[in-house]
């Protein structure tokens, strides 16, 4: 029964997000929107950067050497350029040491000199990077050249004791970031746009809301501006000279335009139980019939002991316990053209929980019942 109330909360708490998506408050028409929340400019972007390096200054929780032989390579390769050499075949048995993968984003229009965060990463076996610094490590972007240098002290929020066979911890331990780590040492070329014109990249592709930001723009420049390429590119005049051309682009970023509203959508996350739907979801008149089969193994251990003073030994013996239950089946007849509050109400009524609305939904979207995109992250 505990089980159950459990699965039946979080099943409600699902329920009522997604009923209040439903609601009649956002069913209202969609607010205006600013072009930089809906487009973005070509050739304006982050570029990933990734580094492997060495973290140092850990108190017992790092790599253990034996298992993790890049990590006692890393190190002695390091050693080597600093002077130390270390003889043939030493066995080297640290513990304060971890390897780690760094990782950035390069902004645009970085230039050298620049500050970025970086992410560290335990690649080995290392417990914990709390307390840890990282040395100087090279970040490489997809070309393989070097854009930045990384180093510095790591900040892990979250914290862990262990002692015999217990253990607590908070949060995650493995992990952490450095705020402002690394230096940029390279900029990366990114042109404002090619000749007079720039082009915005809309985030979705949808005609409507692309004729829009047309229209808003031609309002706000002058006619013949802006032209749609597609559903999702948008071709601007703008000013050649960078200082116009900065200020023109700063005006245009900055006008509201009220998008369309998007295809009816239903999002599945198997793994968390998660669905979210939007406003637009219909359902065709249909059928549905719930019922759960439940199968409980329980095995238990009993122990005989021998009459005192007798010649006998104290044995053990499983007990195995198997019931199967199955509750009764559910048929509810959907209408057509329900809202989604009526949905989630009509399959409420059926004890459904999470795990068992994802199979509904994708049953009634094979039967073609379900009027709307059905997808599963």
């Amino acid at each position: 029964m505990g089980g159950l109330a459990v699965r039946s909360g979080k099943f409600l708490i699902h329920a009522a997000i997604i009923a209040f998506a439903g609601s009649p408050l956002l069913c209202a028409p969609a607010f205006a929107e600013r072009i930089k929340d809906l487009a973005s400019v070509e050739g304006v972007r982050n570029n990933q950067l990734i580094g492997y390096g060495l973290v140092a200054g850990l108190d017992g929780s790092g790599d253990q050497t034996t298992q993790t032989p890049f990590t006692t390579q890393s190190i002695v390769n390091m050693l080597s350029q600093l002077g130390v050499t270390l003889p043939a075949g030493q066995s080297l048995q640290l513990k304060n040491v971890a390897a780690v993968m760094v990782t950035a984003s390069l902004p645009a229009f970085a230039k050298p000199g620049q500050q970025i965060d970086v992410t560290v990463s335990s690649l080995g076996n290392a417990k914990s990077l709390r307390g840890g610094t990282l040395l100087m490590t090279p970040l490489k972007g997809a070309d393989g050249q070097i854009y930045a240098m990384a180093q510095g002290s790591i900040l892990v929020s979250g914290a862990g004791a262990s002692s015999g066979a217990s253990k607590v911890t908070v949060n995650h331990l493995s992990a952490g970031r450095i705020a402002g780590g690394a230096t940029v040492e390279r900029a990366v070329p990114t042109p404002l746009g090619q000749g007079p014109f720039v082009h915005y990249e809309m985030s979705d592709t949808d005609f409507g809301t692309a004729q829009r930001v047309v229209e808003a723009i031609n309002r706000d420049s002058g006619a013949g501006t802006a032209q749609a390429v597609d559903g999702r590119v948008i071709r601007v005049r703008a000013p050649e000279e960078p200082a116009a051309r900065v200020a023109f682009m700063g005006r245009i970023e900055n006008l509201d335009v009220r998008p369309m509203q998007l295809p009816a959508r239903v999002v599945i996350n198997p793994r968390t139980g998660s669905v979210v739907m939007n406003q637009k979801v219909t359902i065709d008149p249909c059928a549905v019939a719930h019922g759960n089969l439940s199968v409980v193994v329980s095995n238990d251990q009993n122990v005989s002991q021998p009459n005192a003073f007798s010649q006998g030994q104290t044995t053990t013996s499983n007990q195995a316990d198997i019931q199967i239950k199955q509750d009764g089946g559910a048929l509810m007849n959907i209408k057509a053209g329900v809202n989604l509050a009526d949905i989630v109400k009509a399959l409420n009524a059926l004890g459904a929980n999470p795990q068992d609305l994802l199979a509904i939904l994708q049953a009634m979207k094979s039967a073609g019942a379900l009027r709307a995109e059905l997808e599963v992250i």
